[in-house]
């Protein structure tokens, strides 16, 4: 039998050589490479279901936005256990079209026209701010209703990138009525409060059916910050936006407005 100055060699069942000489380091473990291949893919799914989500909003009406879930959440967490969200969803067939008019006129007059962006909006906002004004918000229809639909509130790149996404989708999958009819439908006018009809129930008393040309143009006074603005108590400034928002109103055709779309 051959022998070494340990002793004679034989298998180690016990554990005896490695007792003696030290545990034999384990390889190191690398990630699988289906990880790798998930990760990978991600964007990819990201992209097709955000696709499809869009898409689907060709018939359908959701009866939530990721803005409301965040006000609710919000709510909770502050203790306001009787705070509701108060929404219903009315086709822009059965509304009278002065609030769509009205939004346009206060919030994006080149709705119309653009293909989700307004370029010269945000060239000159972005010259302010270089001058030393503050920053500004230069958003369309569009890209505001791809906020409150899928995001959150704030100024990071990354929400800036994704609601540059999203409102591409929007534009790409829907026509401009479709948008607008989602937009006044799911558009914060109060705490609480989303869309015509329930704006026009909580401020007015009455649906949007009949809403009138002076109510409308006050609802979107409230647009800019509809939780520092109250259209129940309107101030002398809103009452002076109404007017501004009413003479747009005229000048960008009335109801003759809606036809373009």
């Amino acid at each position: 039998m051959n022998e070494t100055l340990e002793g004679p060699i034989h298998p180690d069942p016990h554990g005896v050589h490695r007792r003696r000489y030290g545990r034999t380091p384990a390889p190191r473990r690398r990630a699988p490479r289906a990880t790798w291949r998930w990760l990978l893919w991600l964007p990819f799914v990201f992209a097709l279901g955000s696709v499809a989500l869009v898409g689907a909003l060709r018939w359908w009406s959701p009866p939530v936005t990721a803005f409301m879930a965040t006000a609710w959440v919000e709510a909770r967490l502050a203790g306001a256990r009787d705070f509701e969200l108060r929404q219903r969803f009315v086709p822009l067939a059965a509304q009278t079209p002065w609030l769509a008019i009205a939004a346009i006129a206060a919030e994006d007059q080149k709705f119309p026209r653009h293909r989700g962006f307004d370029v010269e909006a945000m060239r000159a906002a972005y010259r302010e701010h270089r001058d030393g004004a503050r920053l500004r918000g230069a958003s369309t229809i569009t890209q505001q209703l791809a906020k409150n639909l899928f995001l959150w509130s704030g100024r990071s790149w990354a929400r800036k990138g994704l609601e540059a996404w999203f409102t591409v989708l929007l534009e790409t999958l829907l026509d401009k009525r479709r948008v607008l009819e989602l937009y006044v439908n799911l558009v914060e006018f109060g705490p609480g409060i989303y869309g015509a009809e329930a704006a026009s129930q909580r401020f007015f008393g009455h649906g949007a059916m009949t809403l009138r040309a002076e109510e409308a143009a006050l609802l979107a006074a409230v647009l800019p910050n509809p939780r520092r603005y109250d259209a129940a108590a309107p101030s002398a400034y809103l009452r002076a936006r109404q007017r501004w928002i009413l003479e747009q109103m005229r000048q960008l055709g009335g109801a003759r407005l809606l036809q373009r779309l």
